[in-house]
């Protein structure tokens, strides 16, 4: 099954290079979206499971991949929450 369109937790469209937030351990994690997986075949090739992820590399250089629904978009560059 393949996903055409992925929201974030206030139903706005997330497209690659979107700056995305979600709260993470008692802090922020925040990015620009490298990639959306979308379907299973995608999430095997990308290293991720139960697809739609949203992956991006956070402020202290880690990959990860959220649920589209964990995320936020902002328009500040640089600024979560």
């Amino acid at each position: 099954m393949s996903i055409e369109r992925i929201h974030d937790r206030k139903d706005e469209e997330i497209h690659e290079g979107d700056w995305v937030w979600t709260r993470f351990r008692g802090g922020v994690r925040e990015g620009e979206v490298h990639k959306i997986v979308k379907d299973e075949k995608e999430a095997r090739d990308e290293g991720v499971a139960n697809p739609p992820k949203v992956v991006f590399t956070d402020q202290h250089g880690d990959r990860v991949a959220h649920n589209p629904t964990t995320l936020s978009k902002t328009s500040f560059v640089g600024r979560g929450g």
